[in-house]
């Protein structure tokens, strides 16, 4: 990645612009500031404020890295998850081979920051982009790119955006996970005439098949393994039709973060092809993991052997009202917390630097700016107090934030996570 646009977001000033943020650091630059190594708790931060743990980061970094090196597994985590170039650029320190994006826009982020491998997760036919792309590919001979192709229509537009392209743009068929599901080609029928297209297409070069296995209807773990038994079985027969000659390396890729178990196990029984394959994962949530939705979905509830990810968000926001035994309210709604899969969860109260668990504490509902609390009677809650949520959904907690404080254990401030959303 590139280190000089990396160091350039130490050079930005902090100001109004980001939430949280103490007051009297303004001028200063996130350098500064994080130089200065203030606490999250006593040094002026204010209310509402985002943390991201230091210790659950890196541990979720290393934990993932072992993982898909264990399985032999290549890695490009959806970067739509943080948005964030510095993780970007820690994910691949830890050894991934690239990054998965979903728009143009989110490419564009990741090429100024010299992201060099791209896998596009989605189909692409917007002119504007795909000429954007071919720029990019002909003024850099490193840079990789792949995306999704799920139709003849769109491989067409494909065609037409870049007549004249300096190098073809690889693609990979994507299967449907089923009726009714989201993109992708249904029938075997239909990827043999999308490969076809492709073969015809002046600009376009098919290097793989892939697919998201989160999309199965009614998902099990026989209808997943169904389903990714059948994104091998395609890969397969498309290596048999010839339809891969000449090719250096194929990809097959799938996985997102509630299945990869079973992506790694399915890619393991992958026959030899006619070049070595990429067997792609492409799990995002991970970096941060949540206290909700993820926690229940992770596979490492059902391989404990393998370790256990760390939730490493903490939404800080602080008791305005107490208007009755029962019912409190924080200053944290839905303009800071993500609430699309589960509402926040009352976590930790925090008092003249005493952090107790938060007994009896339930958040029941959101405002755009404060969170509702049904308090029992054990609830040992007063205003002014601060409460520490934990969240559900990865992805829309970091696109809430535009700057996020990594606090460690005892509150201190190493570092200012920079998102683009």
């Amino acid at each position: 990645m590139n280190s000089e646009a990396l160091a350039r977001l130490a050079e930005e000033v902090v100001d109004h612009r980001f939430r949280g943020l103490p007051p009297d650091a303004d001028g200063l630059t996130v350098g500064e500031l994080a130089a200065q190594r203030r606490n999250l708790f006593t040094d002026g931060f204010t209310t509402p404020v985002l943390a991201l743990s230091a210790e659950h980061l890196e541990h979720n970094l290393r934990l993932m890295a072992t993982y898909t090196a264990r399985h032999g597994l290549a890695f490009a985590p959806h970067g739509k998850t943080s948005m964030a170039p510095q993780l970007f650029a820690r994910q691949i320190e830890h050894g991934a081979w690239g990054i998965t994006l979903a728009v143009p826009h989110q490419v564009r982020v990741a090429r100024a920051f010299g992201v060099r491998r791209v896998f596009l997760a989605n189909e692409l036919v917007d002119p504007a982009a795909l000429r954007w792309i071919a720029a990019e590919l002909a003024a850099d001979p490193g840079f990789r790119f792949v995306c999704y192709v799920d139709s003849v229509r769109g491989v067409e537009l494909m065609d037409a955006a870049l007549e004249g392209a300096a190098r073809p743009l690889d693609v990979v068929v994507e299967l449907a996970a089923g009726e009714g599901a989201r993109t992708g080609v249904r029938t075997e029928a239909e990827c043999a005439a999308v490969a076809d297209a492709v073969a015809a297409a002046r600009s376009l070069r098919l290097v793989g098949v892939a697919g998201y296995e989160g999309e199965v209807p009614r998902a099990t773990p026989e209808r997943v393994r169904a389903w990714l038994d059948g994104l091998v079985s395609l890969a397969a027969g498309f290596d048999k039709a010839g339809r891969f000659a000449g090719l250096d390396e194929i990809v097959v890729s799938a996985g997102g973060s509630a299945w990869f178990d079973a992506v790694a196990d399915a890619f393991a029984g992958l026959p030899e092809l006619s070049a070595p394959v990429l067997k792609l994962l492409r799990s995002g949530a991970y970096v941060s993991h949540d206290d909700g939705h993820y926690r229940k979905l992770t596979p490492f509830t059902r391989v404990p052997e393998e370790g256990a990810l760390e939730p490493a968000f903490r939404l800080w926001a602080q008791v305005v009202s107490r208007p009755s035994p029962e019912q409190a309210f924080v200053n944290a709604g839905k303009r800071d917390a993500a609430y699309d899969l589960d509402l926040p969860f009352a976590q930790v109260v925090r008092r003249d630097g005493v952090e107790r668990p938060a007994a009896g504490v339930e958040v029941t509902g959101l405002s755009d700016q404060h969170a509702w609390l049904r308090t029992g009677p054990e609830a040992d809650l007063e205003v002014g107090d601060w409460l520490g949520l934990g969240l559900s959904h990865p992805c829309t907690s970091f696109d809430k934030w535009q700057l996020i404080p990594v606090a460690e254990a005892d509150g201190t401030v190493v570092d200012y996570i920079r998102t683009f959303f």
